[in-house]
């Protein structure tokens, strides 16, 4: 499923190209989350910065859990990053946060690249139990959590 199937995706990657227009490559992580999260907010898209995501490992809590870069609509995490070139360790990150989470679907959004769409990343959990946009279960296309 391309990623501007979905009204939500299709909006966060305006307001992230928006900041990119704007910022250009080069600047820390922290700018553009910051910067990412006025747009979102300013098309009345709730989003949640630094949400604790904690690890339970059988019965114990591990008190060293994660913290996500984003949380959009309590459903799309976002995973923000400036780095030179995204490594197989980010996506993994991705990964984990999904599965960690439940939520049904990551980006990873690196902004140090010279046209952003060369820096996202897409990622969907078919663990994920929830309806679909189209209101079916599951989900199919780019990386995920399946098998």
């Amino acid at each position: 499923m391309p990623l501007q199937t979905d009204p939500l995706v299709r909006s966060v990657l305006r307001s992230s190209v928006a900041v990119h227009r704007t910022l250009g490559p080069g600047l820390f992580e922290s700018v553009y989350k910051a910067c990412l999260k006025e747009e979102l907010t300013r098309a009345g898209i709730a989003a949640e910065q630094e949400v604790t995501l904690p690890v339970v490992y059988r019965r114990t809590h591990v008190e060293q859990g994660f913290r996500l870069d984003m949380v959009v609509e309590r459903r799309l995490i976002l995973e923000i990053k400036s780095v030179e070139r995204l490594l197989p360790i980010h996506s993994a990150q991705a990964l984990t946060y999904l599965k960690l989470s439940g939520l049904p679907q990551a980006l990873l959004i690196n902004f140090n690249v010279p046209r952003l769409k060369d820096g996202i990343r897409s990622f969907l959990n078919t663990r994920h139990k929830g309806p679909k946009r189209d209101g079916h279960e599951g989900d199919e296309g780019h990386e995920d959590l399946g098998a």
